[in-house]
């Protein structure tokens, strides 16, 4: 009797590990990927200055779990640093603040690692840090930076390929900035769900369509139910045989076509089922505009494949030995490889299961394909499977991004940026009463790029720097107010703004511009 009630127990659920409870909503922001990427992340960050917004931006991605941190800062900890950071308290007092910083964040997430420089009171050397505790997947510095510091980064960037970023706050301004040391591949884009199907309607592989013939097969003789069940997969493909066979071979692709093609679709359809009305057959209609088109490459794609590897680092790439393959299938079968994904649809479940394996099937056999290719190409023994069936799924979408400001840049950013004040001013735009529309952000970034290396610099050394990146921007009696402003707060951090800073650095992507945040103090009587 014992065995009978054990045989008929359900099997136990396997519910979720106490790793995927902990990380419970980030997994379903950037999904499994994403955790994985973060988690082998090791990122360095050079701390100075005030010593704040770094360690707050740190703080924002600690929790999240990046795999490793390294905190570079020879600062000792003083009563001011008590004031402007909650990283540390009154037993740091005259400690490294790299190490004090270290061993207080590492207890925000266990499964973080965390490191810091100098030790033992040595002096720091900023190349050995990056030559010892590389390689890095994301260098941070906060300003002030010492030049020869900034030159050190920018050596080993360039050299990697490393993302850097600038993140400055003084006072109630602030602002990051983003370099990319040449191109920066990015191959999971999370586009919209609705444009990542590929049903491969017009190049339809063997399995598929003796599938489709033997669902179809008798169209008209099959009973209400599976008649009203058909996948509109299977009713697509099935009707485009009988348009080919009444215009010569060629396909439905312009738009009048697609409306003629679309009556012909819903001419199959059964008004009189008793089950009630055909979703499938509108289904495959509303489906023709996105399916029924001639393959083209996203532009994104297409500057991939169009990109000439010239670097060593790139050369050494995973990312651009698995591009070279991909583009070499695209120009053997003219589309990607197959994603294998299967959007819902009106179908029987048993019908449907063995319709999603046949596209799960031939995806697997395209990254097959994809990764012989790799194994072919100089260096592509060591690229990890992995990375092949990622890139494969998500090919259509993987795009560069570009991003290294120039002190030319700066100009014509200016020129853009005073036409919308220009335009902004002349509308007399008001928000709610309280404020009136912000002039652009862009003088604030000027003034404390003033600052990157002298924190202390007074308003008119700050303008004439600004004038030397900028000439036109010594005639705005706005950007003279700025300047006044930086240097009243004499670099110095106020922990709200550098709070909500580091959270913003944290939470962005490397992209090209940079972003600004300001808080007016000639406005804070009258903000609510």
């Amino acid at each position: 009797m014992a065995e009978i009630v054990i045989d008929q127990t359900p099997p136990v659920l396997q519910g979720p590990t106490e790793k995927e409870k902990k990380y419970d909503r980030q997994l379903r922001l950037w999904a499994a990927n994403g955790q994985a990427a973060l988690e082998s992340a090791n990122i360095l960050l050079i701390n100075s200055g005030a010593g704040t917004v770094g360690v707050e931006t740190l703080k924002n991605l600690v929790l999240p779990g990046i795999g490793k941190f390294v905190i570079v800062d020879d600062a000792v900890v003083n009563d001011a640093d008590l004031g402007v950071n909650f990283f540390l308290d009154e037993s740091c007092l005259g400690r490294s603040r790299s190490e004090c910083c270290t061993k207080l964040l590492l207890e925000l997430n266990p499964e973080v690692h965390g490191y810091w420089y100098p030790k033992n009171e040595e002096e720091l050397d900023l190349r050995h840090v990056l030559d010892s505790s590389g390689p890095f997947t994301l260098i941070m510095y906060t300003n002030p930076i010492r030049q020869d510091n900034l030159a050190t980064i920018e050596t080993y960037a360039s050299q990697h390929q490393t993302p850097v970023v600038c993140i400055h706050s003084a006072g109630f301004y602030s602002y990051f900035r983003f370099s990319l040391h040449g191109t920066f591949p990015i191959v999971d884009t999370h586009p919209e769900v609705e444009k990542t199907t590929d049903l491969r309607l017009l190049q339809p592989w063997p399995e598929l369509s003796a599938f489709a013939n033997g669902m179809a097969k008798g169209i008209d003789t099959l009973d209400d139910h599976e008649h009203g069940h058909l996948p509109y997969v299977v009713i697509l493909l099935h009707f485009l045989e009988q348009w080919r066979r009444s215009h010569d071979g060629k396909n439905p692709t312009a738009p009048k076509e697609k409306r003629e093609f679309g009556k012909l679709v819903l001419s199959g359809s059964r008004t009189n089922n008793p089950e009630g009305g055909e979703e499938n057959f509108q289904e495959a209609v509303e489906a023709i505009n996105k399916n029924i088109k001639k393959p083209e490459l996203e532009p994104g794609l297409e500057e991939v494949f169009n990109h000439h590897v010239s670097s060593e680092a790139e050369r050494k790439s995973s990312f651009w030995i698995i591009a070279r393959a991909v583009n070499h299938f695209y120009q053997k079968h003219g589309c990607l490889p197959l994603p294998g994904s299967l959007p819902d649809m009106k179908a029987q479940s048993s019908v449907y299961v063995k319709l999603q394996s046949i596209y799960k099937e031939k995806a697997r056999k395209d990254a097959r394909e994809v990764l012989e290719s790799v194994r072919q190409i100089d260096g592509g023994e060591h690229v990890n499977p992995t990375e092949v069936d990622l890139f494969c799924k998500n090919a259509r979408f993987v795009k560069l991004i570009n991003a290294k400001l120039e002190k030319s840049d700066l100009v014509q950013i200016f020129n853009a940026e005073k036409v919308n004040d220009e335009a902004a001013e002349a509308m007399k735009i008001e928000t709610g009463g309280a404020f009136s529309l912000p002039l652009s952000n862009f003088f604030i970034y000027l003034a404390l790029k003033a600052t990157t290396h002298d924190p202390t610099a007074t308003a008119s050394e700050i303008m004439s720097t600004v004038t030397q990146l900028v000439p036109q921007a010594a005639g705005y009696e706005r950007m003279g107010h700025i300047a006044q402003e930086v240097a009243r707060a004499g670099g110095g951090e106020l922990h709200n703004i550098s709070a909500l800073t580091g959270g913003m650095v944290a939470q962005e992507q490397p992209m090209s511009g940079t972003a600004v945040m300001m808080v007016d103090p000639e406005q804070l009587s009258t903000a609510k």
